[in-house]
């Protein structure tokens, strides 16, 4: 009950506070599995991805350390955006292996490349993990660049301010020229290179790693 409800409720009351921009809803993809991958500096980062619901009339399932199922009120959240939970200490297998298979099930899947916030709102090195989740599941990867929601809610704060954000939708992104190939490290890295890259074009910042 709680999702048909939240999705009603939530995505026009972040739109209303905190974004004055949206750009890109035509590179939605219309149906089918895809992979959003976004850059990630604060906690608002899935409520403005959350905006994304409305346009797509599917659920986004974020990919989120399980500690936030630890915490009642970050638990109720995740729960509502059928997070999958992630524990970092196992490498992650299991949570790549549920990433999968909620895509092979048609389901969209969300991730943050970077792996966790920014202290300083910039960039991040990504983890190769989205590039792995890629070429297993053969679904594109839809990037988008978050502007300003450092500025909102930076780590360390608990209160949001008053500010505006913009959310920029890039094209989907395809790496059928990968998929005949052995996966190794060299071809992660470069993937995941592409990937951010293309959040960084869309946020206004450089990927320099």
């Amino acid at each position: 009950m709680a999702y048909p409800i939240g999705k009603r409720i939530i995505p026009p009351i972040v739109k209303l506070l905190w974004v004055n921009e949206i750009n890109g809803l035509d590179n939605l993809p219309k149906q089918g599995p895809f992979i959003i991958a976004a850059n990630h500096s604060s906690y608002m980062d899935h409520f403005m991805m959350s905006l994304l619901v409305p346009y797509l009339n599917k659920k986004i399932h974020f990919l989120a350390k399980k500690e936030h199922f630890n915490n009642i009120f970050k638990s109720l959240w995740h729960n509502y955006a059928g997070a999958i939970p992630i524990d970092r200490e196992s490498g992650g297998q299991e949570t790549l292996k549920w990433a999968i298979k909620a895509l092979n099930e048609g389901k969209i899947v969300g991730i943050h490349p970077e792996g966790t916030r920014s202290l300083t709102g910039k960039l991040q090195k990504a983890k190769t993990g989205i590039a792995r989740l890629a070429l297993l599941s053969k679904a594109p990867v839809l990037p988008i660049g978050l502007i300003g929601t450092f500025e909102i809610l930076p780590k360390g704060k608990c209160i949001p301010k008053f500010k505006k954000a913009a959310i920029k939708i890039g094209k989907p992104m395809y790496f059928k020229q990968y998929y005949n190939k052995k996966i190794n490290k060299r071809i992660l890295r470069e993937v995941t290179t592409k990937i951010m890259k293309e959040i960084a074009r869309l946020s206004n910042q450089k990927y320099n790693f």
